[in-house]
């Protein structure tokens, strides 16, 4: 087994991707406000190396707003077949803004509108609400690369 820590990630994860049937880079994220009340919910990692884990998220959700308030988070990877997990604790920093667009740039064109359209966190009245905001940014983009909202862009947990 390997003894560096990022070694025996890469060498699980890889393993995760072959016997894992749904989304092995799947992770727990611990956040918590101001107050100290946790909040946990599942996030995909994007990217990972010495410098930390990374995901993606809209800046005005409820755990960009922790992530803001503490700088701090806890990330749990559980590979059920593998009866296999690994926790992670550190500081967060955001990406840089290249290193967001460029991940932007990856996703499909449905998931760039619907960053565009969504108040992640937010209640709606009806689906219909997103739905025609979803219509309105299809409509303003059509024809062109769908830019990265200033409100979307990736945090890196960079693990103590």
């Amino acid at each position: 087994m390997a003894t560096d820590p990022f070694e025996l990630f890469d060498l699980w994860l890889s393993e995760a991707r072959k016997a894992e049937p749904n989304d092995s880079n799947a992770m727990a994220l611990a956040t918590s406000n101001a107050e100290g009340q946790p909040s946990v919910r599942m996030v995909l990692l994007k990217g990972h190396g010495r410098d930390g884990f990374v995901f993606y998220t809209n800046k005005e959700s409820d755990k960009a707003r922790q992530i803001a308030e503490r700088g701090f988070a806890a990330l749990l990877f559980h590979w059920k077949s593998l009866r296999r997990q690994i926790r992670i604790e550190g500081n967060i920093l955001n990406v840089d803004n290249a290193t967001a667009d460029a991940y932007f740039a990856t996703r499909s064109r449905d998931s760039q509108l619907g960053a565009w359209a969504s108040d992640q966190s937010r209640p709606l009245d009806a689906r219909e609400v997103f739905e025609a905001r979803y219509a309105d940014m299809a409509a303003r983009f059509e024809g062109h690369p769908v830019p990265r909202p200033p409100h979307w862009s990736g945090c890196c947990v960079s693990p103590h």
